[in-house]
């Protein structure tokens, strides 16, 4: 009976589960910041993909002329192309040109004469063909009469193609090409060094007994609180043509790839240095026991366990080491003289020659080792993570007076090394004349008689990392938390994902250039940001959004996946428990957050350089316009100047974070 009743009944629609208010308002937050990434990187991005493919010249078939005689009688319609036939005006390897290229209509009327009663006509032979009169475009097959005076202003305009021309212009320039070479180089030999110390370090810390641990933790991450420029200006005041140890390199050259190199290993060095230091801190204290029962020598031991233990972490502070040097442009720009690497070749083409393609071309070759480094790097810290065990004991280091010796001396090496860089700076900063006036004198701190932006470049420093800092955090931290917090929805938590990790792989230099590409053009809405500091604040939140939402992803899977339920038990919405819960939870990666995106703010060239106008000028991009005006003295001053600021909001984040800590975190403590 029960089997006849159910045979009876009718088919029914499918179950679905209807998504609550929360989710709807989690899943489209998390949309909107999507969108932002997506605006501010992967459209951005895009377009100076397709740039690196466009080609342009100046099609002469597309334009066509008509000249009256002085009655005003006009002649027969004739195309540039005929006329340049006729007289060969322009010579065929000149008729290619970049996006910006103009040529001058009266190159093919000899005769011309601005004072003449005769006139002409132009107009398009195609839709497409754009020509300008004065600085207004025209585009069309109408014909337009102008007089002699007016026909003087006429620029033809040149037409786009896409191909691999510029690739291939590019690999059969040697001058050009050579800059791969360089820049692998530099940044294979800078790598191998940095991880080399960087290893040597860390294991003192990590592995021995003594003195002194806090203050070379702290001097290690001092290069951090400074632009790339600063080891630049401090290396030629040491090392230059009139530097005080210029002897020591026995007729070398500091200008070129010895001092990039030296350079480089100053401020890669404490990020090779985190890593690794996490890398050895995570050992287990069981496998030394093993290795020492069965009596296993210290060199045996060190080989067997260490550095196979160490081996993620090494491998990964080597890629990120290899990123961070081969994508610079701070300091291969100050020091690096005429030997060429990619970022400078970026900046050269796009500043100096104007030529936007082949910058983009450049781009996008820079993009390949810095997303292949990316990819391996992601790769090599999963496997890090998959080390760790429940059950592993932390390595304890014991007493040996010869060996903590031997760790305080490589230690203090480096700390030398660091803080003679710094002094070294600040000494060019303060020094009147070098080196006929060794007095000292605070006139280089007079940025306003000196090219760059005077003091308001350091003011708008300032202010753009503040903004950054509370806009940035926002934006970082909510979207972190909606990927984390949102059921479902996988395919959308999955394409966020990719968003928010695809900014790490770009280098600054590159994201700069696709910001000109995207912003600067007339029909995108957003154009009217461009060269405000509203674009600033973008650019530098994007250039920086990876490492932030990785710490906020970090702490938020540390809460407990109970605290939903219980406020959806409890008919509370999802924005009270964020507040209430979550935000005091997390303060501390959130003000890790802040402060990272701060400093870097503050820091950062590469990103901005091509972006920022006589009114949003920054205190990092000044310091290169004074070197590059031969006020190197004052440059080093801007960036002391940095590096006060960066210490002092380093010191305020101290400070705050015990206050807030202590009252927010009281049940970490029970």
């Amino acid at each position: 009976m029960a089997m006849a009743l159910d045979s009876a009944l009718p088919v029914g629609r499918s179950l679905r589960l209807r998504l609550d208010r929360d989710e709807l308002i989690k899943r489209g937050l998390m949309v909107v910041i999507a969108l932002y990434l997506v605006v501010g990187l992967a459209a951005p991005l895009a377009i100076m993909l397709s740039k690196s493919f466009s080609t342009y010249s100046f099609n002469l078939a597309n334009f066509e002329f008509q000249v009256s005689d002085k009655d005003g009688n006009w002649g027969q319609p004739v195309t540039a192309a005929a006329l340049n036939e006729k007289l060969d005006a322009v010579p065929p390897a000149k008729l290619a040109t970049n996006s910006d290229g103009r040529l001058q209509a009266t190159s093919f009327f000899p005769d011309f004469s601005f004072r003449s009663p005769v006139k002409y006509k132009i107009r398009g032979t195609t839709s497409d063909a754009t020509y300008l009169v004065g600085l207004k475009p025209q585009t069309g097959t109408e014909w337009q009469e102008l007089t002699s005076n007016d026909f003087r202003r006429v620029m033809l305009r040149p037409s786009r193609a896409l191909g691999l021309e510029n690739y291939a212009a590019y690999f059969s320039t040697p001058t050009l090409f050579r800059s791969i070479e360089n820049s692998v180089f530099i940044a294979l030999v800078s790598t191998i060094i940095t991880v080399g110390l960087a290893f040597g370090f860390a294991y003192a810390l990590n592995r021995s007994c003594m003195r002194f641990k806090g203050v070379f933790k702290l001097v290690a991450m001092v290069p951090i609180l400074v632009p790339s420029l600063l080891p630049g200006i401090a290396l030629i005041y040491l090392f230059g043509n009139q530097g005080m140890l210029k002897d020591l390199l026995m007729g070398a050259s500091i200008y070129g790839p010895l001092g990039i190199v030296v350079g480089s290993i100053f401020f890669a060095f404490p990020h090779a240095m985190i890593i690794i230091s996490t890398a050895l801190a995570i050992s287990d204290q069981r496998h030394y026991e093993a290795a020492a029962s069965l009596r296993a020598s210290r060199w045996r031991t060190f080989w067997t366990v260490t550095i196979p233990g160490a081996r993620y972490g090494l491998i990964s502070a080597a890629f990120v080491v290899f990123t961070l040097v081969i994508t610079d442009f701070g300091l291969p720009k100050v020091i690096g003289g005429q030997y060429n690497v990619l970022a400078v070749d970026i900046y050269k083409q796009v500043i100096g020659q104007q030529n936007f393609e082949m910058g983009a071309v450049v781009s996008v070759i820079l993009l390949v080792p810095a997303i292949a480094a990316f990819i391996v790097d992601r790769m090599v810290t999963k496997k890090q993570v998959a080390l760790l065990s429940a059950r592993s004991v932390p390595y304890q280091p014991k007493p040996n007076r010869g060996f903590d010796t031997l760790c305080l001396a490589w230690c203090s090496l480096i700390a030398v090394f660091i803080l003679g860089i710094m002094a070294t700076s600040q000494f060019a900063a303060l020094v009147k004349l070098w080196p006929y006036d060794l007095s000292l004198g605070l006139k280089h701190f007079a940025f306003d008689r000196m090219d760059g932006g005077g003091w308001g470049s350091y003011y708008n420093s300032i202010r753009l990392a503040a903004l950054t800092a509370v806009i940035g955090t926002v934006i970082i931290f909510v979207g972190a938390y909606m990927v984390e917090k949102t059921d479902g929805f996988r395919a959308g938590r999955t394409a966020f994902q990719f968003l928010a990790m695809l900014p790490m792989a770009v280098p600054g230099m590159v994201l700069g250039l696709a910001y000109i590409f995207f912003f600067n053009d007339p029909a995108n809405p957003l154009h009217a940001i461009y060269g405000t500091m509203t674009i600033l604040v973008v650019c530098t939140i994007t250039h920086f959004y990876t490492v932030g939402h990785l710490t906020a992803l970090t702490a938020l899977k540390q809460i407990d996946q109970e605290f939903e339920p219980v406020a959806a038990s409890l008919k509370q919405p999802f924005y009270k428990l964020f507040a209430r819960v979550t935000v005091p939870v997390c303060l501390p990666a959130i003000l890790d957050i802040s402060i990272y995106i701060f400093v870097n703010a503050m820091t950062t060239v590469s990103a901005v350089v091509f972006l920022y106008s006589k009114d949003t000028t920054l205190a990092s991009v000044a310091v290169l316009n004074m070197d590059d005006a031969g006020d190197v003295a004052p440059a080093a001053a801007m960036a002391m100047m940095i590096f006060y600021t960066n210490a002092a909001a380093r010191l305020i984040h101290l400070f705050l974070s015990r206050v807030l800590i202590k009252r927010t975190q009281a049940w970490r403590m029970r």
